[in-house]
């Protein structure tokens, strides 16, 4: 069972239709919109500072996304995608965005609309992603523009088989 835990008078809500997987764990000032999942050794650690979850968001395994203490907050959209292994330490990641496996994403950094981050990549503190371009390096930097139909087609199918994934634990 997944572990849900109050610190400091913040407990987790949880939307509804919400797959946690039996070892993932949600702390603290975490709120997640419906119809998401969040996968196996997956921590949502929200006890020094907010997690603000959207609509059909993906977390895949062993992902940690944190803050700094009253300094930063972790925000992601709807329908974003974030592969295995990623951190996302008090970032903005926008509706429709793809973080692939392994990726870092530093605090108060920007991921636009649509932008997808290459596997492995480091996107630095402060760092401002355009929406609909891909991003890939350590540090990440811009590789090019997506076709905005092309992107939101590939980011809405990993968000949609996500959903199903998670159907088939329940």
């Amino acid at each position: 069972m997944s572990l849900i835990k109050s610190v400091r008078g913040f407990t987790p809500q949880i939307g509804k239709n919400v797959f946690l997987a039996d070892n993932a764990t949600i702390i603290g000032d975490v709120i997640m919109g419906d119809d998401c999942s969040v996968w196996f050794n997956t921590v949502l650690r929200g006890d020094v500072n907010s997690i603000r979850i959207g609509n059909r968001v993906n977390i895949q395994d062993g992902s940690v996304i944190h803050t700094l203490y009253e300094k930063s907050i972790a925000e992601i959209g709807d329908d974003v995608s974030i592969g295995h292994n990623v951190v996302i330490h008090g970032a903005k990641i926008n509706q429709g965005a793809l973080i692939g496996m392994g990726s870092i994403v530093l605090d108060h950094a920007v991921i636009g609309e649509g932008a997808l981050i290459a596997a492995g990549s480091v996107v630095l503190s402060g760092t401002i992603v355009e929406p609909g371009s891909i991003y890939a390096g350590t540090p990440a930097k811009f590789v090019k523009k997506l076709d905005p139909e092309q992107s939101k087609e590939i980011n809405q199918k990993i968000a949609k088989n996500y959903l199903m994934y998670s159907d088939w634990y329940k």
